[in-house]
């Protein structure tokens, strides 16, 4: 199979970017996408000129890293990660545009990979549960209904790659800190900082520069684990909550009159 690729190149989040156009042929209709581009820098580099920068990681659908947008959409066809596009999916002898996340939040570091630390710092900011050192009890003492372990289950499945970022015409990340919120506030172990935790990640993500949620639901539909935007909303109701709570404590208990 033959295409044209058009691949945003960028030294760095200061620098001016731009597209160039690559011609590659004879690519196997098998190859992943992420071997297409292993293919166009090896000839590159065998022509003297700079590879393509790219991140991956696992090449197995796991990490997300791969994070492309591929003819304008995050990840490219099929609601998989990038690794897991293949080039049969493409048309022999099309046009294929391939650039980064676009996301203030996420600044391109070169070429075609962001910097998605932002990610991290939100986690950083509640996306844990905090436990002491010392003997633990029995996971079984803690009977959890099916339905309360598969909400978090469904929930922490997200692998934090950024795509419902890139496809969110706001730019929110509402999907990805409404999974990781509502992950661990759906379970016993994580009620003792659940309104902490609502309040801390919503600040610092509003703190990184992301957008607002409008429900157009557009993250939902790139999601390569098919997050649900349900988590948007237990995020929004995890925050109300957490502010009422905040509120409570401020006025002191009430008194008789």
């Amino acid at each position: 199979m033959n295409f044209t690729l058009r691949v945003w190149r960028q030294n760095g989040p200061v620098s001016p970017g731009e597209f160039e156009v690559h011609e590659v042929a004879d690519i196997d209709p098998d190859a992943s996408f992420l071997e297409m581009l292993d293919v166009l820098n090896e000839r590159l580099i065998s022509g003297g000129s700079e590879p393509v920068a790219f991140d991956s990681d696992c090449r197995e659908g796991i990490c997300g890293a791969c994070s492309l947008t591929i003819d304008g959409v995050p990840h490219g066809p099929g609601q998989a990660t990038t690794c897991q596009v293949f080039m049969r999916e493409f048309d022999d002898g099309s046009t294929i545009s391939i650039e980064p996340f676009r996301n203030s939040a996420f600044p391109v570091l070169r070429d075609l990979v962001v910097d998605r630390s932002a990610f991290d710092r939100i986690i950083e900011a509640g996306g844990f549960i905090s436990v002491g050192s010392g003997p633990k009890p029995e996971p079984n003492a803690t009977p959890i209904h099916p339905a309360t372990q598969q909400s978090a289950m469904d929930a922490s499945i997200c692998i934090g790659c950024g795509a419902c970022v890139a496809a969110c015409p706001n730019g929110a990340a509402m999907l990805f800190t409404g999974a990781k919120v509502t992950h661990l506030n759906v379970l016993p172990q994580g009620e003792p900082e659940r309104h902490h935790r609502a309040r801390a990640m919503v600040r610092q993500m509003d703190d990184e520069g992301f957008g607002g949620c409008t429900n157009t639901g557009e993250c939902q539909q790139v999601c390569p684990q098919k997050i649900s935007i349900k988590v948007i909303g237990e995020l929004n109701r995890e925050y109300r909550l957490a502010i009422l709570e905040k509120l409570r404590r401020r006025r002191g208990p009430l008194r008789p009159q």
